[in-house]
């Protein structure tokens, strides 16, 4: 295994199954990867409007709700809007984990796809990060 970069149309990428061996495999296997890169770029920009919104829907910190809560007199039950409060956070802190494992998955699969050193990979990645922050990136001022 090369090394250093160089300018191929057979490589190994990620799996045994992903070999390829002709210039359009290496053309489809560069717009996959391109692809892959924008998909990650919009899971990032997903990832934080979706954190905005939580934190914007959430009216008061848990803490703040939970010393009002007690400072009232009243009556802790399940059923109470502290209690709603925090299974509305952990359901959507769990939702942000499982967003988070799957750009980390994605951010894993590209780095190796360009550990193949084969240029034209690189450049895919590197053009579809770009594509991804050009398209993404406006999202997150739209309210």
């Amino acid at each position: 295994m090369a090394m250093h970069f160089i300018f191929s149309d057979t490589v190994v990428l990620l799996f045994d199954f992903w070999s390829v061996h002709s210039p359009a495999g290496m053309a489809l296997s560069v717009l996959v990867l391109l692809l892959l890169a924008v998909l990650y770029e919009g899971i990032k920009v997903g990832k934080a409007k979706l954190l905005h919104q939580v934190l914007v829907n959430l009216p008061t910190s848990i803490s703040q709700q939970t010393i009002a809560e007690t400072d009232g007199d009243s009556a802790g039950s399940d059923a109470s809007p502290v209690g709603r409060t925090h299974h509305r956070w952990y359901l959507c802190h769990f939702g942000q984990s499982l967003i988070h494992v799957i750009q980390v998955v994605i951010g894993y699969f590209i780095m190796l796809a360009v550990m193949s050193y084969n240029t034209w990979i690189f450049l895919g990645v590197v053009l579809g990060s770009a594509v991804g922050y050009y398209l993404a990136y406006p999202l997150l001022s739209t309210a």
